[in-house]
């Protein structure tokens, strides 16, 4: 059984926002899309740029601000390159207005 933790207040996120947040010594990006929430590793997996401070959210679609590479946040799936390797997903619930991620 997965451990979860709180990441933020779901007030903290308003639709079509991310954010970068630590947990458990893992950065991951955490967005509102359409009001449902998605966390993936912050890291971009071709150089490693943030995607949640240096990132641009359009949708489901995060584009990596150093290069433009693109992946899909509600799977971590690569759309477009340079990068080739998918991001890390985690499962997120909600309890009361507190998001909370799986560890």
């Amino acid at each position: 059984m997965a451990n979860f933790v709180p990441l933020l207040k779901t007030s903290e996120l308003p639709r079509g926002a991310k954010k970068t947040v630590f947990v458990a010594g893992k950065r991951i990006m955490v967005a509102n899309v359409d009001g449902k929430f998605f966390a993936i590793d912050d890291s971009c997996t071709h150089a490693g740029c943030s995607l949640g401070t240096e990132g641009f959210l359009d949708g489901n679609v995060i584009t990596c601000g150093c290069h433009g590479g693109q992946f899909d946040v509600t799977s971590g799936k690569v759309l477009a390159l340079p990068p080739t390797a998918d991001e890390g997903t985690y499962e997120i619930k909600i309890e009361g207005d507190s998001v909370m991620v799986a560890v």
